[in-house]
């Protein structure tokens, strides 16, 4: 490994959590910062050349109101750079931030990634970063940020398990003396779900509504266990045959039943990880429990339904939304626990 920190307190300065959904942005000493979508909204000039107009949360708000000739672009796709321009703005613009800059004009910088990236992901991530100010790219995996910021101690021999459920991908892996023993990633997510509750409702009910609508009702009354504690939400939408506006009053329950096929591939993914982790850490996690972190975590009696179909006990990190961001925090104060867990370059 490499030896860059030798003369140095401190590891880094900032931490980027680069999300599907959102970028979170930790400074040292200072905790999360930032907390902004992952996406930039581009306006469609007369000679048809795009130009950026809005990132974060302003593009965000851009984005709800589906202004004509406004063109919003999702830069990071299942945790991973798809379109390098879109990313390299976004970064510039959140490198800029003022509680960012503040404190580190040419930061040090730590950004966590989904497992098992390629070698051209990565270096593209880190160019990426590097043209938009940062004086040094430092890479680790994005769950075991997770595990650390959900208090499980990565460096033991005693083997842990956390399952991310983030915005494109959910990773459940497997770590133990700071190392990810296995894991098992799947392109199943929040914005899965929020698909699936979009398709759920143009087939069954005959209503189009938009993501926005289903992450509202993923987040209101979504439910892993759709028969239990049925709740009710009026939806707004248009109708599929006369394009008019219509609405009516839905349940939980049928909010859970879309969802359930995603949840069901999250389950399958906890058990193929376990049928391929030794089986003295497996003793390990039957101790231990299993640990959830991301926004994934949040889902009414998710943890409860695991926890019935594993027969293991299924803990939820404390503020799941930005586990990761708290993992990445602690990094930056500790050289020798970046040194074992960063990825090479």
């Amino acid at each position: 490994m490499f030896s860059w920190f030798k003369d140095d307190t401190t590891a880094a300065d900032i931490y980027i959590d680069l999300g599907t959904a959102n970028t979170v942005i930790s400074v040292r000493g200072k905790g999360v910062v930032v907390n902004e979508p992952s996406i930039v909204a581009q306006v469609v000039t007369s000679n048809q050349k795009r130009k950026i107009i809005a990132v974060g949360k302003e593009a965000k708000e851009i984005a709800d109101k589906q202004t004509g000739n406004i063109v919003i672009q999702k830069p990071i796709k299942d945790g991973v750079i798809a379109d390098f321009d879109s990313a390299e703005y976004l970064l510039k613009y959140f490198l800029n931030h003022p509680r960012v800059k503040i404190h580190y004009p040419s930061p040090r910088v730590v950004i966590s990634l989904p497992f098992g990236v390629t070698e051209v992901e990565k270096k593209a991530v880190v160019t990426a970063c590097k043209k938009a100010g940062a004086k040094k790219v430092f890479l680790i995996d994005e769950p075991m940020a997770a595990a650390i910021g959900a208090g499980l101690k990565i460096k033991s021999p005693i083997g842990s398990m956390i399952v991310d459920i983030g915005g494109g991908t959910t990773e459940v892996a497997v770590i133990a003396l700071a190392d990810i023993v296995y894991c098992e990633a799947i392109r199943v997510g929040g914005h899965k779900i929020d698909a699936d509750i979009v398709q759920y409702f143009r087939r069954y009910k005959n209503i189009v509504i938009p993501e926005s609508q289903a992450e509202f009702l993923k987040i209101s009354i979504g439910t892993a266990v759709p028969k239990k504690d049925i709740q009710t939400a009026m939806l707004t939408g248009r109708d599929v045959d006369t394009g008019l506006p219509t609405s009516m009053e839905i349940t939980s329950e049928q909010v859970g039943l879309a969802m359930n096929d995603s949840l069901q591939e999250i389950i399958n993914a906890i058990h193929k990880a376990l049928e391929n982790t030794p089986p003295e850490l497996v003793s390990d996690i039957i101790d231990q429990g299993i640990w959830l972190a991301g926004g994934g975590a949040l889902i009414r009696d998710f943890n409860l339904r695991i926890q019935n179909e594993i027969r293991l006990p299924v803990n939820i990190a404390d503020s799941p939304l930005v586990a990761i961001a708290k993992g990445g925090e602690k990094v930056l104060n500790d050289p020798s626990l970046l040194e074992k867990i960063q990825l090479e370059i």
